[in-house]
């Protein structure tokens, strides 16, 4: 038996319940929240679905009572609060933090060998909190910000190139920000060809500026955050650790010198398999990707050092 619990029954926490259940990643997902039936509500309206859609993955939902996520083999944290007029950024982490931390110091409680994927923004802060005030070892907190960015490049990609999105590859690495994540260029393909082949520079660089402001883009066009992409791409990520698909997923996680550095926790192509993170996968990068890496990191580094500044750690 298999089991994932997702903390938070928002539009993202909903729709990752509804991906799990739909591809019956595991035979039980839990979803909870902190508001009194919400979850129930929502798990009630996807189980109504099962017969229509042919699954048979159970989904439960459950108000605060952290108890019923035991024996949870992935958690998957969406809770948190966005950004609202006048909160400064200080703020914001201040809030996060406090509401992530104690959503994973409850759910381990139950569940004291899950891996964890951390969705609640900032992410690349979030997971580097959850991972370094719990003392976990690196395989088992990821962050899925990757995972989405890179899909919304395919996106854009399959969109130049006017073919079937399943017939694109490419991924973003770096922070999971408008200004810090990196689209590839050196890997955008194809069916395995370089897409330099198909497109121009000028073709090029659209998809990577589009993919760069794919979230606020969606956030202008819908009058919130996005909530589709986001829900399957923490879904995706948690069905390569139940199913041990051992995927190439560009995620968040904790380096230990590769690509020369180390207390941080900042998105590269990973290796996500029964383990969590198996690999981080070191590619050879042009030296402009490398100059935007280091620029990312910087800026990861210093959002991160809110932590340190407001004793969250």
């Amino acid at each position: 038996m298999s089991k994932v619990t997702v903390v938070g029954a928002g539009n993202v926490g909903a729709t990752c319940a509804n991906v799990l259940a739909v591809h019956e990643v595991a035979n039980q997902v839990c979803l909870i929240d902190i508001k009194e039936g919400l979850a129930e509500g929502k798990a009630m309206d996807i189980m109504q679905t099962a017969q229509l859609m042919g699954f048979d993955t159970v989904v439960e939902g459950v108000t605060n009572d952290y108890s019923r996520t035991a024996d949870s083999d992935v958690v998957i944290i969406t809770s948190g609060i966005p950004r609202k007029p006048g909160m400064t950024r200080e703020e914001l982490i201040g809030v996060n933090a406090g509401i992530v931390k104690s959503v994973a110091t409850q759910v381990l409680t139950y569940s004291p060998n899950a891996i964890l994927i951390v969705v609640s923004n900032p992410m690349d802060t979030m997971a580097y909190l959850t991972l370094h005030s719990l003392g976990l070892p690196r395989n088992r907190v990821i962050g899925m910000g990757g995972a989405l960015d890179s899909a919304r490049l395919r996106y854009y990609l399959s969109h130049a190139l006017k073919c079937n999105a399943n017939d694109v590859d490419g991924f973003v690495i770096g922070g999971h920000g408008d200004t810090t994540m990196i689209p590839l260029k050196s890997f955008m393909t194809y069916k395995g060809v370089h897409v330099s082949n198909f497109l121009s520079d000028d073709e090029i660089e659209d998809v990577v500026k589009k993919t760069m402001v794919g979230g606020a883009t969606l956030t202008g066009l819908l009058g919130t955050s996005a909530w589709m992409a986001p829900g399957a791409a923490a879904a995706s990520v948690a069905e390569s650790i139940i199913k041990d698909q051992k995927k190439m997923i560009p995620c968040s996680v904790s380096l230990e010198g590769e690509y020369g550095m180390k207390d941080i926790t900042i998105g590269v192509p990973c290796i996500i398999g029964k383990n969590g993170l198996e690999k981080v996968l070191e590619l050879k990068l042009s030296q402009a990707e490398m100059e935007q890496l280091r620029a990312s990191e910087a800026a990861v580094r210093k959002t991160t050092a809110v932590l340190k500044d407001l004793n969250v750690l």
